[in-house]
């Protein structure tokens, strides 16, 4: 049996995985991000050990980034949520000191590519994984192939505006991912909060304006569970301009199924009813009635089944 290497580098936290053939995990190690040069030692030094430690000949390195990268070169160019790692040559790098071929690509086209293959994308030739967590970005499946565009940039659609005003995301007020993560879930809610603050009053995900800056996506979500009436048209917000979104991607990609990660997967009981509200009215019926949205299913070990199946990926190909 195969075995594979798994690394997934993010703006907080790395991850180095053994894996399988199915992408499942064997052995895995955690640590938090750097700068670029004590982390891609600390990266190596544990993909080293995983490789030489395997009951298996280690065939391929897969290597799962944030935006932009250089994934023809293989190189990690300027992330925002990696300050400093600036040209990081994160595939050469692997392949001299392992010596075995690796491979890099983007975060959200890495989760895309393991929800079409082991999760819930399986069956699909036309797909769609958005990640809908810290931000909102899109892998596609087209025609049963990743597709990454022209540089490797496919999929950004966190950038696409879909208002003229709102939260910001993406550096863009009224972006998708302004409207659609959980900094803009965020954002929403605290501009909820301080207008009842103001009046002196309150909401159940925060009460004292000591509180405003500890509001998240999920205490949001857990106010608006328990009946919270402002929490509750936050939610209703985000799952409209949710749906606003997935409009547009429907009418022009025409895909059969929708996979979507993080808060979606967590939250899709607050969320959906207004999104398919409003995809009812958006939407070219012939295109939406072959399309299902559905939660992802590979849950919070994504990250490290991505990375694999990006490993496995290169190794068919």
């Amino acid at each position: 049996m195969a075995r594979y290497i798994g690394i997934d580098i993010g703006g907080t936290k790395c991850a180095v995985s053994l894996g399988n053939e199915k992408a499942e995990v064997l052995s895995s190690v955690r640590f938090p991000t750097e700068g670029p040069e004590e982390t891609v030692g600390r990266i190596l030094d544990e993909a080293e050990r995983l490789k030489a430690e395997s009951d298996e000949p280690v065939r391929t390195v897969g290597v799962s980034c944030g935006s932009p990268l250089d994934p023809s070169r293989g190189i990690i160019e300027s992330p925002p949520n990696l300050p400093g790692w600036d040209n990081v040559e994160i595939v050469r790098l692997a392949e001299e000191r392992l010596r075995i071929p690796a491979v890099l690509c983007n975060d959200a086209n890495a989760c895309a590519l393991a929800e079409w293959k082991f999760g819930a994308g399986r069956g699909c030739r036309n797909m769609i994984f958005l990640t809908f967590g810290t931000g909102m970005g899109a892998g596609l499946i087209l025609d049963g192939h990743l597709y990454n565009g022209t540089n490797g940039n496919a999929g950004e659609v966190g950038h696409t505006r879909i208002e003229r005003f709102g939260p910001v995301g993406y550096g863009k007020q009224g972006s998708f991912e302004g409207f659609a993560s959980g900094g803009g879930i965020a954002q929403i809610a605290k501009t909820a909060a301080i207008e009842h603050l103001q009046r002196g009053g309150s909401v159940g995900y925060c009460r004292h304006w000591d509180e405003l800056e500890s509001v998240t996506a999920k205490s949001v979500a857990e106010a608006a569970r328990a009946g919270d009436e402002t929490a509750v048209r936050v939610y209703r917000q985000v799952g409209e301009m949710l749906g606003r979104g997935l409009s547009l991607l429907v009418d022009i990609l025409n895909p059969e199924r929708i996979v979507i990660g993080s808060i979606f997967q967590r939250s899709a009981d607050l969320l959906r009813e207004p999104m398919e509200r409003v995809m009812k009215q958006e939407c070219l019926p012939f295109s939406l009635a072959v399309c299902e949205i559905v939660p992802a299913e590979l849950g919070d070990d994504i990250g490290n089944r991505a990375a694999l199946t990006l490993a496995i990926d290169l190794d068919e190909h």
